[in-house]
């Protein structure tokens, strides 16, 4: 039997990938299923193919497939295809397309003045690199959808129940706050920002490298017109932003959701305080209003979210005896959430070797 902690996508997408290949599984979840205390909730999350990285270009092709593999399992529609656009004058689009070609992935790399033809409730001052297979994915309905299957395929979900030990001497035993211990053969991890509060309780030193939680905010901006049909963004130059159609986080009407990749609160998971800091309104609203006149640049809706940030910004994945650490995914993981889940099933049942550049033992 395997038992997962946490959730949120990384935990839900392992408990139903293993509920699928015919796994007993035990997923148990803090809060409510779906809630929004950490990093896995709302209706809009990016997904796109536009790095710098060729791993993770690759990974993103493999997740793709995954994304569509979990839609025909469930049923329900969880990444939507609307291109992506990477622009803006400390970020890179020729180097962005050299990657892209090199992995034969489609794309176009346009001068400013045709950008601004085809998008022309966006300002460019540079070149623009467009690739079509960008999208969003509803985080909210990836969580249901992957932990109603795994149910379904006879998961045992355990919500409201926090983990409060994991022992690991003679067999894994996991105690719960309402009394409960659970035997198991291996235990998931996949507890987010939560990760570096639960260590102590785990009963094998992990190595965990430094982590970093941070407190982020987004904010939503109503469309002018709600008939264009906005693609994802990157763009660098004064701040470091990412935007893309908002779905129900924005609200009734078409709106966009716009935040800064980089900066956030320093916190941690239980001492988060949830209020949005009005600098970084205030920042945004005015990059809003210089790079993108298709929107109203006073915002409709915001909230916060918890990014765990590795130093190197990779992710976590990795067994450790019975103990597999699932992320942190330093706030680009939702895009590969069902393949993490695959990988991470594959390293519980002892099926797959580590990912160097994932492996704890890289950090040290």
């Amino acid at each position: 039997m395997i038992v997962i902690v946490g959730a949120g996508l990384m935990g839900a997408a392992t408990a139903w990938e293993l509920a699928r290949r015919g796994i007993e599984v035990t997923l148990i979840e803090a809060y409510e299923i779906g809630h929004r205390n950490g990093s896995s909730h709302g209706s809009s999350r990016i997904f796109r193919r536009a790095y710098a990285d060729p791993l993770y270009v690759e990974l993103t092709g493999r997740a793709g497939e995954c994304w569509r593999e979990l839609e025909a399992d469930s049923g329900v529609a969880l990444l939507r295809t609307t291109g992506g656009l990477d622009f803006g004058a400390g970020h890179d689009p020729e180097g962005l397309a050299q990657v892209l070609a090199a992995a034969g992935v489609p794309h176009e790399l346009l001068p400013a003045p045709a950008a601004a033809e085809r998008w022309p409730y966006v300002r460019f001052d540079g070149p623009v690199l467009f690739h079509p297979e960008a999208g969003v994915v509803d985080a909210d309905a990836t969580v249901a959808a992957c932990v109603r299957r795994a149910a379904e395929l006879g998961a045992d979900v355990r919500s409201k129940t926090r983990v409060t030990g994991i022992d690991v001497r003679d067999g894994v035993r996991v105690r719960t706050d309402d009394g409960a211990e659970l035997s198991a053969d291996t235990v998931v991890v996949a507890a987010g920002a939560w990760l570096p509060e639960l260590a102590d309780a785990i009963g094998v030193p992990l190595g965990l490298p430094p982590l970093r939680v941070t407190q982020q905010q987004v904010f939503h901006f109503r469309q002018r017109d709600p008939g264009h049909s906005w693609p994802t963004l990157v763009a660098t130059d004064d701040l470091d932003i990412y935007g893309l159609p908002s779905g129900g986080d924005g609200g009734a009407a078409p709106a966009v959701k716009v935040a800064e990749h980089h900066g956030g609160t320093l916190t941690t998971a239980s001492t988060r305080d949830g209020v949005v800091d009005p600098a970084s309104r205030a920042a945004v609203s005015a990059w809003v209003d210089k790079r993108l006149p298709g929107l109203d640049p006073v915002p409709v809706a915001e909230a916060s979210c918890l990014y765990t940030v590795t130093p190197d910004e990779d992710f976590i994945l990795d067994r450790v005896d019975p103990v597999v650490v699932v992320s942190p995914c330093s706030g680009h993981g939702a895009k590969f959430a069902p393949l993490i889940g695959r990988m991470a099933a594959d390293l519980a049942l002892g099926q797959a070797g580590r990912h160097p550049r994932f492996a704890l033992s890289s950090r040290l």
